[in-house]
C-alpha cells in the first residue's frame, strides 16, 4: 500500500512538471501575440498616414491656404475652392456683425433699477399704508407698479 501511495505521489510530480512547462508555452506564446499586435498596429497608423496622402493635399497646405501664405498659382483647384468658400463665409460672417444692433451701456442698468425701485415701493406701501407718498392711499401701488411696467416695457426692447 504504501508502494501504491508513493507511484501516485511520483505521478503527480511529473504531472506539475508538465504543467508548469506548458504554462511557460504559453506564456511565450502570448509575448510574441502581443509582439505580432503591436506590429500591426504600427502598420495601421503607416496605412494611415499613406491614406491621408492618398487624396493628394497635405495639410500643411491646406494651411497655408487657410492662411493665404500661398500664392493661387501654386493652389491645386480643390485648394482655390475652399479658399473661395472660406473668404465667403469670412463676409458673411462679417455682414452680420455688422447689421446688428445694440443698446447703450446705461439701457440694462436702467430697467433693472426701475423694476426693482417699482418692487420697493409696493412693498413700503404694504408695509406702512400711507408711504412713500402719503395722503394718496392707493395711488401709491399704481404709481409702484407704472414704475415696474416701465421696466418691464424696457426689456422687450433690449438687444
Amino acid at each position: 500500500m504504501a508502494e501504491q501511495d508513493e507511484q501516485k505521489l511520483d505521478e503527480t510530480k511529473a504531472d506539475t512538471v508538465t504543467d508548469t512547462t506548458a504554462d511557460v508555452d504559453v506564456k511565450e506564446a502570448d509575448d510574441k501575440t502581443v509582439d505580432v499586435a503591436d506590429k500591426d498596429k504600427a502598420s495601421d497608423k503607416d496605412e494611415t498616414a499613406d491614406k491621408d496622402d492618398d487624396f493628394g493635399i497635405s495639410m500643411d497646405k491646406v494651411e497655408a491656404v487657410l492662411n493665404k501664405s500661398v500664392d493661387e498659382a501654386a493652389m491645386t483647384p480643390q485648394m482655390r475652392k475652399m479658399f473661395a468658400r472660406q473668404q465667403e463665409n469670412t463676409k458673411r460672417v462679417e455682414e452680420s456683425i455688422k447689421g446688428t444692433k445694440s443698446n447703450p451701456a446705461w439701457f440694462v442698468p436702467l430697467f433693472c433699477a426701475l423694476l426693482v425701485i417699482g418692487l420697493v415701493w409696493v412693498v413700503v406701501y404694504y408695509m406702512t399704508y400711507d408711504y412713500p407718498i402719503p395722503n394718496i392711499g392707493a395711488w401709491n401701488l399704481a404709481i409702484g407698479f407704472g414704475i415696474m411696467l416701465i421696466g418691464f416695457l424696457m426689456t422687450m426692447w433690449w438687444r
